[in-house]
């Protein structure tokens, strides 16, 4: 899964299989040159080598998924548009700065809706309460470390 801005300036990358840096450096500006290059109006699948290429774009971010011949792109579209409406439901209408910004979030959200790239969690709420539950860590997390600082400091 990768999400791109409009000027080829990768804003996620997730990878499910394992390849070299240069490798994942070459997919990733062959498939964003492709994506971008298209016009409008054309399907939102392509093939790349052995790869089929499943994008939607969302205001001024590309989604872009890579997928087994045998894979089903519908399906494929529906997952992109789910983790569109996740983060939505989270950064509150997402944007290109909303994951620039706080891109750990955008990742923690992949990984409740994918495992090993395969759908893992299809309920919405879930994952929501999964997200709700990992900030209320981190908050905690953040209020003992300030304490301990302030305690440490005198």
């Amino acid at each position: 899964m990768m999400l791109s801005g409009t000027h080829h300036l990768q804003r996620l990358a997730k990878w499910f299989t394992t390849l070299s840096p240069k490798d994942k450096a070459k997919i990733i500006k062959d498939v964003t040159a492709l994506v971008l290059s298209r016009r409008t109006r054309m399907c939102n699948f392509l093939e790349y080598k052995d790869t089929k290429v499943v994008y939607r774009r969302y205001a001024s971010l590309f989604f872009i998924a890579g997928i087994d011949a045998t894979d089903n792109e519908l399906i494929t579209l529906e997952i992109v548009h789910r983790y569109v409406e996740q983060m939505d439901k989270y950064y509150g209408n997402v944007c290109e700065l909303d994951i620039i910004f706080n891109f750990q979030k955008a990742y923690f959200i992949l990984d409740e809706l994918l495992l090993a790239g395969e759908m893992q969690e299809t309920s919405k709420k879930t994952v929501l309460r999964c997200i709700a539950q990992q900030d209320a860590i981190e908050d905690t997390e953040g209020e003992e470390e300030g304490l301990s600082r302030m305690i440490g400091g005198n």
